[in-house]
C-alpha cells in the first residue's frame, strides 16, 4: 500500500528568513489516498511575538503558545521525523510549508526534507483547473467537501480537508469505485472457490402431511371455491 503524509502548518508570517517561525504542525497518514486514522499534531512555542495579522488567520496568540514545546525538543522534532519516516509529503502550496519545516530542521542541525519528497496539491489543482481559483477553501467548495468544522485556519483540520481534496484530485469517485470493484472481484473469486452439493431435481416436499391437510381444509371451508390446483391433485 502507498503510504503518504498530508501536512499543514501555521506560522507567525510568510518568510522564515525574516525570523518567522512555525507555531503549529499537523500530519495525517494516508494509504492509497485514504486516511488510516494515524496523525501527528503539535503546537510550538515560536520564541517570538505573534503579529496581529497572523493571529487573525489561525487564532493562536502569543500567550497561548508561550510554554508550549519548542520545535527542537524531542516531543516535536523527534516525533515529527519518526511519524513522517521516508514517506512522500503532501501539502498545499508545498514550497511554503517546506521552507518553514526545513528552516526549523536547520536550526536544530537536522537534515532537511528534500524537495523531491513533496507533492504539491496546488500544482495538481492548477493543472486540472487552469486559470481558476485553487485555494484549499475553493477546492473544498468545488468538490463539495464540508467546511462546517472550520472557523479559522488550523493545521489539523486543514490537513484533514487537504486529504479529502487530494483524493478528489487523484480520481475521487472513480478511485472509490476502483477500490469497490477490487473488493467485489475478491468476493467473486472467493465465492468461486466455494463448492455446494448437487441440488435435487425435483426438490422434495418441504411441508408435512398434516400441513397439507390443514391447507386443503382451509381452501374447502374458508375460500369455498374450486381452486385451480385441486384439478391437478395438488
Amino acid at each position: 500500500m502507498a503510504r503518504e503524509i498530508v501536512l499543514d502548518t501555521e506560522t507567525t508570517g510568510f518568510e522564515p528568513h525574516l525570523g518567522h517561525r512555525l507555531v503549529e504542525i499537523a500530519c495525517l497518514e494516508i494509504e492509497d489516498f485514504i486516511p488510516t486514522g494515524r496523525s501527528f499534531h503539535a503546537y510550538i512555542d515560536p520564541e517570538r511575538d505573534m503579529p496581529p495579522d497572523a493571529q487573525k488567520v489561525h487564532g493562536l496568540s502569543e500567550e497561548f503558545l508561550r510554554g508550549k514545546p519548542k520545535f527542537a525538543e524531542g516531543v516535536v522534532v523527534e516525533a515529527f521525523l519518526e511519524f513522517v519516516g521516508d514517506a512522500p509529503i503532501v501539502a498545499h502550496n508545498a514550497s511554503f510549508d517546506r521552507a518553514f519545516v526545513n528552516h526549523e530542521l536547520g536550526l536544530c542541525a537536522r537534515d532537511v526534507l528534500h524537495e523531491t519528497r513533496w507533492v504539491d496539491t496546488l500544482a495538481l489543482a492548477r493543472m486540472r483547473f487552469p486559470g481558476m481559483h485553487n485555494s484549499l477553501d475553493a477546492l473544498c467548495k468545488r468538490f463539495k467537501i464540508s467546511l462546517s468544522e472550520r472557523e479559522k485556519h488550523g493545521a489539523l483540520i486543514d490537513a484533514r480537508l487537504l486529504a479529502s481534496v487530494y483524493l478528489e484530485l487523484k480520481g475521487g469517485r472513480e478511485r472509490r469505485l476502483e477500490l469497490t470493484a477490487t473488493a467485489a472481484a475478491v468476493a467473486v473469486a472467493v465465492a468461486g472457490q466455494t463448492t455446494y452439493g448437487e441440488r435435487p431435481r425435483p426438490m422434495g416436499m418441504r411441508s408435512t402431511d398434516a400441513e397439507r391437510a390443514m391447507h386443503a381444509a382451509f381452501v374447502r371451508d374458508a375460500i369455498k371455491t374450486d381452486a385451480l390446483w385441486s384439478r391437478f391433485g395438488l
